[in-house]
């Protein structure tokens, strides 16, 4: 079956499609528009964006302008990392809704537990406080699913143990070579769908030998072999291009990887050089 017809089943019975195409630096404009009217024309219908990628009115215009029934397309924003109460979160939660042009966001996350100007900062009381506005807007109806991004296990059990509300996803950084394994394996057993950005390691795998030699094997390309890898460890790609020709060709494959070979790319370790996260 290919990719463009999978489907993953968050923990609230809400299908979620199993790529996504992503948007983080893609720029506002015109280069954002005809990126996300391509993937749209291409097949994905799952986009990813954030308020602070600065671009969701163009996502949202293209969308729009792409005639797809709304309820065909699973759309993805986030709060700003530095949004840590409630009223900030509702509030950024409507801008939101404003810029994308819709009446609801499928998937709403925290964008990290910390601000990005202070990686690693303590933000506990504040992830509540964020997570129980996102838990209302739920109720509402407002969001069909809500989830985090770039949480630990503490942070996840944080908000968890305040609130008795599990997250249905957790994005995080994940492509061969560095897949987070006790962080994945946690979130898998406790039902939260792991989303993996950056599955191609910011480009920096896409001349890897080992990885050359796995994309011959299989008659396909090293970006497909990163987005397989990850569909079947159970986690759902989030790739992102601005070239048309590119964001077709990520989402046209439907081969399996060997369950051998899938065990060799599993064992690698830092394949691509060790950066900050990324958002």
């Amino acid at each position: 079956m290919q990719v463009k017809n999978l489907d993953f089943i968050l923990s609230n019975g809400i299908k979620i499609p199993a790529i996504g195409f992503g948007t983080w630096q893609v720029k506002d404009g015109t280069e954002a528009y005809n990126s996300v009217k391509w993937a749209l024309e291409a097949g994905y219908r799952h986009i990813d964006t954030a308020y602070v990628y600065g671009n969701e009115d163009s996502v949202g215009k293209a969308i729009k302008d792409s005639g797809i029934k709304r309820e065909e397309l699973f759309i993805t924003t986030k709060v700003p990392a530095d949004v840590k109460d409630y009223e900030g979160t509702i509030k950024h939660f409507y801008e939101s809704l404003k810029l994308l042009q819709l009446d609801y966001i499928d998937l709403y996350l925290i964008h990290a537990p910390w601000p990005w100007s202070n990686v690693g900062q303590n933000c506990d009381e504040g992830n509540i406080e964020v997570w129980q506005a996102m838990i209302s807007l739920y109720d509402k109806g407002l969001i069909k699913a809500i989830g985090v991004s770039n949480f630990s296990i503490h942070d996840i059990k944080n908000i968890v143990e305040a609130t008795n509300f599990k997250p249905m996803v957790n994005q995080i950084r994940y492509f061969i070579g560095n897949t987070q394994k006790e962080l994945t394996k946690y979130c898998q057993e406790n039902d939260i769908l792991v989303e993996a950005y950056s599955p191609f390691a910011t480009g920096e795998l896409l001349d890897n030998p080992k990885l050359k030699e796995m994309a011959i094997k299989y008659n396909t390309t090293i970006p497909k072999i990163c987005l397989r890898f990850c569909i079947q460890n159970n986690t759902l790609p989030l790739p992102k291009s601005v070239h048309k020709e590119r964001i077709y060709d990520n989402l046209d494959f439907d081969f399996v990887i060997s369950e051998s070979d899938m065990d060799y790319l599993n064992s690698l370790d830092k394949l691509a050089s060790t950066r900050p996260l990324r958002y």
